[in-house]
C-alpha cells in the first residue's frame, strides 16, 4: 500500500457502556466479539490501536487508555491519535457489526481530497464513530479543542458525508443496548 492509501485504525473501546449495562465490545455477536467485527472492517489498517481496557482478543493491536479512563470519546481519540503512524485513520466504534472493509474503503476514497469522510445514517446524520480522516487535520483540530463534543471537534473539518445504499444490515449501526445487539445477532 503506498503512503497515499495507507491509513491506521482507531477503535474506541473504552466507554461506559451505561445502556448495555456490561462490556460492550466484548459482547459476542454472529460468532465473534463486537469489537472484532469493528477490527475486521478495518483490517486494511497499518496499525490497529484499540483505546479501552486490554481484552486479549486482537493479537497485534495497540491498546492505550484514555486519561481517565472512560473520560470520552475526545479525551479516547487524543490518546489513539498518539498512536497514530499513518497520514490517514479510521476512527471507528467498537461496536460495529455490520462494518465491513468495503465500507471503510469507500470511507477513505471519499476523504482522498479532503480532511475527512464520515458515514451517515439512513436519517443523513453523521456517526461521528464512523469516519476516516487525515491525521494532521485532526491533530491540529485537536490542539486548539477544549470541548468534549466529537461533532464539535470533527464537524468543523467539514466532512464528506458517505450515505450507503439501503440495507437490512447497515454498516453504520451500533449496539447501545441489549436489544440492539439482539437484534444485530438475528441479522449476522
Amino acid at each position: 500500500m503506498d503512503a497515499g492509501t495507507s491509513f491506521d485504525a482507531v477503535l474506541l473501546a473504552g466507554g461506559r457502556a451505561r445502556r448495555f449495562g456490561a462490556d460492550k465490545p466484548a459482547a459476542p455477536a454472529g460468532g465473534r466479539r463486537l469489537i472484532e467485527w469493528a477490527a475486521a472492517a478495518a483490517s486494511g489498517a497499518s496499525r490497529l490501536i484499540v483505546v479501552g481496557p486490554r481484552r486479549d482478543v486482537l493479537p497485534g493491536a495497540v491498546v492505550v487508555r484514555e486519561d481517565p479512563p472512560g473520560a470520552g470519546p475526545v479525551p479516547a481519540l487524543r490518546a489513539g491519535l498518539a498512536e497514530v503512524r499513518a497520514p490517514r485513520l479510521a476512527l471507528l466504534a467498537a461496536d460495529l457489526p455490520f462494518l465491513r472493509p468495503v465500507h471503510v474503503a469507500a470511507l477513505l476514497e471519499a476523504a482522498a481530497e479532503r480532511d475527512g469522510a464520515v458515514l451517515v445514517d439512513g436519517d443523513g446524520r453523521e456517526q461521528w464513530l464512523a469516519g476516516c480522516w487525515r491525521a494532521g487535520a485532526l491533530r491540529t483540530a485537536l490542539a486548539g479543542y477544549d470541548g468534549a463534543s466529537l461533532r464539535g471537534l470533527l464537524g468543523p473539518l467539514d466532512p464528506v458525508p458517505v450515505a450507503l445504499p439501503p440495507d437490512v444490515r447497515p454498516a453504520w449501526y451500533d449496539c447501545d443496548t441489549p436489544e440492539q445487539l439482539a437484534a444485530a445477532e438475528r441479522l449476522l
